[in-house]
Order: structure tokens, then C-alpha cells, then sequence
């Protein structure tokens, strides 16, 4: 689905916006050690699968051409909760030269308006226990923290 707000396309991300989502990613303070945005070669392989799964919904905030926001939404249908649909919300991230002007708002409401259509009754997220302001930002959204993650780094 694509949506307009402000000048502001959201739409499905193409494989011409990886070098801006990978810069995106490559520029946050988790990413600059993780991320390599002058290799895109992994990227677009990920990308061919992600495009290809009907659950996941890499999308991008566009202004005039140019993805300025990125987010993937993945849909999970469950058993849980009565077999409810839920989505998740990773990899958020916003163009600091779009910072402060509201867009990460208007993107997550995109993001909970595109999870009700796709039919989904919770959406989650998780964010890094560093990001403070991120973990203000979603509360003032209506997010509750209400669990504890964890990870196990899987070595190839």
C-alpha cells in the first residue's frame, strides 16, 4: 500500500533504495560497526528474499525520489491469542535531515494503519536497551514495554 502525508510518500521499498536504507542503517550508533555500506552485494540478496516472502513489507518514506525513512514490517500469523496476526516493526530508522519534523511519527502510525490491514491485532517492536530517547518516543506512541528479549548470535 502506498500512502501520501506532507510530501511524504510510504511506499514498498525497490532494490534502487538499498544504497539509501543501507547508508541509513550504516549511519545509527548500533550500525556504523555492523553495517558495511559500501558492500552492497549481501544487501541485495537479502533484499530478493524479503521482496519475495508475502509477510515481510520493507518500506521506505519518500521525499521527492529519495527514501529518507525505512522500516520492515513482517507479518506473523499465530496461534497465540486465540490465533491472532501480529506484526512486528524493526528497523526503524529516519534520515537525520528528517529528524524532528514529526516523519518517525507519521511513519509509525503508517506502520500500525498498515498492520490493521493486513489484519493484524497486536504490533510489537523491540529496541536496543541504549536508545532511551526511542524508548520515550514509542511510549508516547501508546507502545507499552512489556517484555524482556533476548538474542543468541548464531555464527555461520
Amino acid at each position: 500500500m502506498t500512502e501520501r502525508t506532507e510530501g511524504i510518500v510510504f511506499r514498498r521499498a525497490t532494490e534502487a533504495d538499498l544504497p539509501a536504507i543501507v547508508a541509513m542503517l550504516a549511519a545509527d550508533s548500533l550500525g556504523v560497526g555492523r553495517e558495511s555500506p559500501d558492500d552492497l552485494a549481501p544487501y541485495r540478496e537479502a533484499f530478493a528474499r524479503v521482496d519475495a516472502d508475502p509477510n515481510q513489507h520493507l518500506i521506505v518514506a519518500d521525499r521527492d525520489g529519495t527514501a529518507v525513512g525505512t522500516m520492515q514490517l513482517t507479518v506473523i500469523p499465530g496461534l497465540s491469542r486465540r490465533g491472532a496476526t501480529r506484526t512486528i516493526v524493526e528497523a526503524v530508522r529516519v534520515h537525520p535531515s528528517e529528524r524532528g519534523n514529526g516523519l518517525g511519527t507519521r511513519f509509525m502510525e503508517y506502520a500500525v494503519a498498515e498492520s490493521r490491514r493486513l489484519g493484524a491485532s497486536l504490533v510489537q517492536l523491540t529496541s536496543d536497551r541504549s536508545r532511551a530517547d526511542a524508548h520515550r518516543f514509542y511510549e508516547r506512541l501508546g507502545f507499552v514495554p512489556s517484555h524482556m528479549g533476548f538474542k543468541l548470535q548464531l555464527e555461520p
